[in-house]
């Protein structure tokens, strides 16, 4: 298969000191032969490509560049979901209003810059384990160690595809022939390397970006949680929580701020850095640089992935600062969780130091609607964690903000709705109250970026966040409140869609959210008219249909050995 027909190019380095992701910030110097890479060095050296791979982007810039590839899912959780619309307008990359809209085409180019990115990843990782198995230089502790992170990485790319396509192949580095069937569960799979993971790797990493032991049974929890096995991944995450080795960062925003990156909540994380000797900013956040606000913003770009109102209104509460559904739409002065101003730039409230998101801030108001994300967003005094000029045209939206794939508010509701699963409702409202106490820690403010949330300068909210203090009896109430909680903290990371499909609510969701906007009068400026032609959500929309290329290619004596998803 084309995706798995690579160069690796590697470096010959040491490991840098500890408590640095400058491990992964490496230029290649030349191509190693084979005696050098079968030599420790070159091990190490072959790992830290597979490690590369994790932002899904080598600088192949495909169909569409590195949008598709993006570690944090953008497109594919958070456009297709009920928590953004594509943005900027009409005519930019049309492709990704298809899969807004649900007309999901195996043409579609983007799917196979999904597919071909995360490959690459497992065809790094194989060749390493490849070289790893063979050595007789290395260490047997170091061996086992490198087992582990790439059984950690093998099985992180696997779910990866797992989560979009479903039915893909489980690649070894005991497979020659790469066209390989994907007519089974790669579950098993997936939760088999995560537990070589758990049993091979330390307790604590000397280099940051690395996996510990707690790191991969918090993701196997996660994988169990998305098989359906809530008691396999409660065990999983409760060693996690057990183990204190986190703990949630003080400020909501310190999750999305290059300055704490790493901190206490942060689990495993890719790493990115800019101004690290890299004229291109290879290193930095390139998959998110279409997030930024309009031209007509402080960053100069671009306009797209813009929060939906429906998203807004979650964030709305009530005078004890639960959350409130009364069918009214946010407006400035409303009551809201502090988390919102975190989540979402809103006209006249202040846009961390770059001023107040201002209306020619977005591309097309009519189109995509009146918000700009906030997470991967800089501060405007922070020029050393954007990429500036220097990098080109695209340069000043490059960041080093990390991409957590698990912290540890995720860990905490992933815990809690297990509890509500097995039967432990009160367990479940404690791992809530956590969340939601820290919620209330601090605020986007005026004339500091984080302040308190009742601070008198706060004149475009009225910020209230509260904990569930009454007991909870009813499940179905319970695990409702469990997903709302996962909607608001974790909104616009990349899990939304993904949780909809393993709760099995995802075309009752969507088809409800796009009736919802298309019942809005034509005159409210909240409607987004092209919802409209939104194909009717249903079963087969649980897997995004297979890149033709792929099927193509597959082909053995004239069969493709790739079978297409169901209704594609």
């Amino acid at each position: 298969m084309k995706a798995i027909k690579i160069l690796l190019v590697f470096a010959t380095i040491g490991l840098v000191a500890a408590c640095s992701e400058d491990f992964l910030d490496v230029n290649p110097k030349g191509a190693l032969d084979g005696a050098a890479l079968a030599s420790p060095a070159g091990i190490e050296a072959s790992l830290i490509s597979a490690y590369s791979m994790l932002d899904g982007w080598n600088g192949q810039w495909g169909n569409f560049g590195p949008w598709g590839r993006d570690a944090g899912h953008w497109i594919w959780s958070g456009v297709a979901s009920d928590e953004a619309h594509k943005g900027s307008d009409a005519s930019d990359i049309a492709d990704i209003t298809q899969i807004e809209l649900y007309q999901w085409l195996p043409s579609n180019g983007l799917l196979e810059d999904m597919f071909s990115s995360r490959f690459e990843g497992v065809a790094r990782v194989n060749a390493t384990a490849a070289l790893n198995n063979a050595s007789e230089s290395i260490s047997a502790a170091r061996k086992a160690e490198i087992d582990g992170e790439l059984g950690f990485l093998r099985a992180h790319y696997h779910f990866e595809m797992w989560k979009v396509w479903k039915n893909v192949p489980y690649y070894t580095e005991e497979d020659e022939d790469f066209r390989k069937a994907n007519d089974q569960d790669i579950m098993p799979n997936i939760i088999g390397d995560l537990e070589i993971a758990v049993n091979n790797l330390p307790t604590s990493q000397a280099q940051v970006g690395r996996p510990t032991k707690a790191a991969a049974q918090a993701y196997l929890g996660k994988v169990l949680l998305h098989n359906g096995d809530f008691a396999g991944a409660k065990t999983q995450l409760s060693a996690v929580v057990n183990s204190g080795q986190y703990s949630l960062a003080p400020c909501f925003h310190d999750n999305f701020n290059a300055a704490t990156d790493n901190s206490s909540e942060s689990v495993f994380a890719v790493q990115f850095s800019v101004n690290d000797g890299d004229p291109g900013a290879n290193n930095g956040n390139y998959g998110t640089r279409l997030g930024f606000p309009h031209s007509g913003s402080p960053f100069g770009c671009c306009g797209f992935n813009q929060p939906s109102q429906d998203l807004v209104n979650a964030f709305k509460t009530d005078a004890n600062g639960l959350p409130v559904n009364d069918g009214v739409d946010v407006s400035f002065g409303s009551t809201v969780d502090p988390r919102l101003d975190w989540t979402v730039g809103r006209d006249d409230v202040p846009y961390y130091d770059h001023g107040t998101h201002q209306p020619e801030w977005i591309r097309d108001r009519n189109f995509g609607g009146p918000y700009s994300p906030k997470k991967t967003q800089y501060h405007a005094d922070q020029a050393e964690f954007n990429s500036g000029a220097s990098a080109g045209a695209w340069g000043p939206q490059v960041s080093a903000i990390n991409y957590n794939i698990i912290r540890y508010a995720d860990v905490l509701l992933m815990l809690a709705e297990t509890e509500v699963e097995t039967g432990n409702l009160e367990a479940a409202r404690a791992l809530v109250n956590q969340v939601r106490a820290r919620a209330g820690g601090c605020a986007q403010g005026a004339s500091t970026i984080e302040t308190n949330i009742d601070n008198a300068e706060i004149t475009w909210a009225d910020y209230k966040v509260g904990t569930y203090d009454s007991p909870w009896t009813d499940a179905g109430a319970a695990r409702a409140a469990v997903r709302l909680e996962r909607k608001i903290e974790l909104a616009m990371e990349g899990h939304r869609l993904y949780d909809l499909r393993r709760w099995g609510t995802l075309a009752s969701t969507m088809n409800a959210f796009f009736a919802a906007n298309n019942a809005r009068d034509d005159a409210d400026p909240s409607k987004r008219r092209y919802l409209s032609n939104a194909f009717n959500v249903e079963a087969k929309h649980n897997a995004y249909p297979l890149p033709g290329v792929q099927v193509d290619l597959s082909e053995v004596e004239g069969s493709p050995m790739l079978k297409q998803n169901d209704g594609f």
